[in-house]
């Protein structure tokens, strides 16, 4: 097989960057949203009650007397957040190799620096009551939202050189 063909074969299997973030964004969703639900579930919150204070950022109060249009809103805006987090740590990565290099530590890093950033920055400036630290959604944004975001990442940096 002639280099040219290798090359091509090698760009066809790349993710895209599109796609890395696709992928990513909708695994740290399902991953972080899942273990919101069990962490919430157990102090005895319900889904609804999770997804409607997410949809609160937005809309305040009033998003817990929506209904399902609410819990959609906040399902949405918890994708779009996880897009968002995953779409800046991949951006970072173009410029910054290292964390495409060094996925695990990294990528909790990362983890650890969105949490501050969501309870610190964007919680306090949208129209949801602010929650004190939690343990529990600290740790899910350094083993889940983090980690998987580096791992993402770094798989298809690898799927780069490869």
């Amino acid at each position: 097989m002639s280099a040219q063909s290798m090359d091509a074969v090698s760009a066809m299997s790349r993710p895209s960057a599109f796609q890395t973030v696709l992928i990513g964004g909708l695994i740290v969703g399902v991953l972080d949203g899942s273990a919101a639900l069990i962490s919430a579930g157990l102090k005895g919150v319900t889904p609804v009650q999770v997804f409607q204070y997410i949809a609160s950022g937005l809309l305040g109060p009033a998003s817990y007397k929506g209904g399902w249009a609410t819990v959609l809103l906040g399902v949405f805006c918890h994708f779009l957040i996880a897009m968002a987090a995953t779409v800046i740590y991949y951006l970072a990565s173009l410029k910054i190799p290292l964390l495409a290099r060094q996925p695990v530590i990294c990528g909790m890093l990362y983890g650890v620096a969105v949490y501050f950033f969501m309870a610190r920055v964007v919680t306090p400036l949208s129209h949801a009551r602010t929650l004190p630290f939690s343990l529990s959604q600290f740790m899910i944004h350094l083993f889940v939202v983090g980690l998987s975001i580096g791992l993402v990442t770094w798989r298809a940096s690898r799927k780069k050189l490869s």
